[in-house]
């Protein structure tokens, strides 16, 4: 029987990872052993296998993270506060299933970063879409779609994202009407979907940092009241990580 009419109607149909198995069980005599609903079930669990991995290589596109970080790349030293059974549980994504919140808080360059991107990965890989934006350039975005009229749309993409990352948070004061905006955007995220927050700033210097005390009140109302709550402690990553911190592996 001639399979190459075959394998290329699989490949127009878009069916790659059946037609890779195919070819895999016609080039091994050892499959001749098995029944045909063995052998079927092979091949549609290699092409169900392939089409996971391409939506998640896709969310994990679309999400942006700013670093390539793993859960299990974390470093959960006593001195860095960092409760493993709580972010094990986070990664599982319940969570956001529940549309709950995170604040993450810490000195600058303890890893923040690295863990809600970390944290991120875990919740793509969950099945969720994930988006990460550092605030300001957030900000700038939300600007521009308002020049442009295209405010409407970019709320109705963020209100849709599962998990939102927002890294940087509050780190430089923002303007009224930035404020206002990130209300708008948290009162269509608050209950149906989740968000991350990455801050240096403490949840109680906040009001600090927004010009007016309502709309201050209105983005931790929707922000605090349903978050988990991590802090990070000790040294900063990227000095303890620095080539020059331990002078003995570096060239002489």
């Amino acid at each position: 029987m001639l399979m190459q009419p075959t394998l290329e109607k699989l490949t127009d149909m878009r069916l790659s990872g059946l037609r890779t198995a195919l070819e895999e069980q016609l080039g091994n005599v050892q499959f001749a052993d098995l029944s045909f609903e063995e052998r079927f079930t092979l091949l549609v669990d290699q092409e169900w296998t392939r089409r996971q991995n391409t939506r998640l290589e896709r969310r994990l596109t679309q999400a942006g993270f700013r670093q390539r970080a793993v859960i299990e790349d974390l470093d959960f030293a006593p001195s860095r506060s960092l409760d493993r059974r709580q972010i094990l549980q986070l990664a599982t994504g319940e969570w956001v299933v529940q549309h709950l919140n995170a604040i993450v808080t810490g000195a600058t360059g303890v890893g923040k970063t690295y863990l809600i991107c970390a944290l991120g990965r875990s919740i793509c890989k969950a099945g969720f879409s994930v988006r990460y934006e550092r605030l300001s350039h957030l900000l700038h975005q939300i600007t521009a779609s308002h020049a442009d009229e295209s405010w409407s749309r970019m709320l109705h993409r963020l209100s849709r994202v599962d998990l939102l990352i927002l890294d940087d948070w509050l780190r430089d004061p923002i303007t009224a009407s930035q404020a206002r905006d990130l209300v708008e955007l948290l009162d269509d995220r608050y209950n149906r979907r989740s968000t991350i927050v990455a801050t240096q700033v403490p949840v109680s210097d906040w009001h600090g940092r927004l010009t007016d005390p309502d709309l201050a009140d209105a983005i931790l109302d929707r922000l605090s009241h349903n978050a988990h709550r991590i802090h990070l402690k000790g040294e900063s990553q990227r000095k303890t990580r620095s080539p020059l911190a331990n002078p003995s592996t570096s060239g002489s």
